[in-house]
């Protein structure tokens, strides 16, 4: 496709009498590194959250691929965020019970894959992000940054169109979130995966191919051209 692959157009959003979102418009083409910035509060997870279906806006729309998407039914925005988007969050979020390549799996067994087959695909990805040796351990005997590559690896494995990361190095010290970075970016610009990754961090954004800011709301920047 030649225009965004995903987009969002004159988004207002308010939790109760707390306005989060004031109008703000975006839009990220394919395989596209998009960075948000801007303050804490500023609403750039907020908007996120909307790019990525799990929060409806008030009024403005949400297009991903060509299709709205914001007057889904949960039950359809919640099969989109599993079998097209991919997710990557500060903490990991990894399910501690599971090892790490069972973590890693977990995407392509929820879509149905059989145990062997997910199992194997998890293992290449530990092999990819330098995390042999580690399939079996559980969250609680990762690094932090161990940890990360394995919830970077999670949400890749299934071929996601889009990456959502929100502030992926921030739990993570200096050297750790240049190694889960260079990862990210490498692994997406194999698959030619569009990254839409939250950060107020400038040596993050430095990773990406156009920074945006959010503030009070709204964004700035210079926002892809809207397709026709």
């Amino acid at each position: 496709m030649t225009g965004p692959i995903i987009e969002a157009r004159d988004v207002v959003l308010s939790f109760g009498r707390t306005p989060a979102l004031r109008g703000a418009e975006l839009a990220a083409h394919p395989g596209e590194i998009l960075a948000i910035m801007g303050p804490s509060g500023s609403g750039k997870t907020t908007l996120l959250h909307c790019l990525a279906g799990i929060l409806v806006p008030d009024s403005g729309e949400i297009h991903f691929g060509g299709r709205r998407i914001d007057t889904l039914s949960e039950t359809a925005r919640s099969t989109l965020r599993r079998d097209r988007f991919g997710f990557v969050f500060q903490f990991g979020q990894l399910v501690p019970e599971l090892t790490a390549e069972e973590n890693i799996a977990l995407p392509l067994l929820l879509a149905g894959a059989k145990r062997p087959a997910a199992l194997k695909e998890a293992a290449d990805w530990c092999a990819r992000l330098g995390l042999d040796g580690l399939e079996k351990r559980r969250s609680g005997e990762l690094s932090g940054g161990q940890a990360q590559r394995v919830a970077l690896a999670r949400g890749l494995v299934a071929g996601p169109e889009v990456l959502f990361a929100d502030e992926p190095t921030g739990s993570l010290d200096s050297l750790s979130g240049e190694q889960v970075m260079d990862l990210l970016v490498a692994a997406a610009r194999e698959r030619g995966t569009t990254v839409v990754v939250v950060t107020h961090e400038p040596r993050v954004a430095a990773y990406a191919d156009r920074e945006v800011i959010v503030r009070d709301g709204k964004v700035s920047g210079l926002p892809a051209a809207r397709a026709s």
